[in-house]
């Protein structure tokens, strides 16, 4: 499913849209900066990474990029797989039932 997804994400709109927006952010927030060897890079990052994501444009990114790749592909791509995977595994359990008796204890309660 992730495969499935992930080969065309970044020729969604709402990924090169988000991707866009991000870089706009990051490029924003390091402007107020200046530069110096003793930056402290690290601290930097998470300030922007808190940032990024207080402003929720993630989620409502991460939201539109769902609508665009996954939503089409639940019916067409991933129900049948799911579908065709649970019947094996349905049919793997009826033929072990049917090979011999079922070792489980019962579990009838007596009132």
């Amino acid at each position: 499913f992730r495969r499935d997804c992930l080969a065309d994400v970044d020729t969604k709109p709402a990924y090169q849209n988000l991707r866009q927006r991000v870089d706009n952010f990051v490029s924003n927030h390091l402007a107020t900066h200046t530069w110096s060897p003793h930056l402290n890079k690290n601290q930097l990052r998470n300030n922007i990474r808190q940032q990024v994501l207080k402003s929720g444009m993630l989620e409502s990114g991460i939201d539109r990029i769902i609508s665009q790749v996954v939503d089409p592909k639940i019916n067409h791509t991933f129900r049948p797989q799911v579908e065709k995977a649970v019947h094996e595994f349905l049919a793997t359990l009826n033929h072990k039932e049917e090979a011999g008796p079922s070792t489980a204890p019962s579990e009838e309660k007596t009132d």
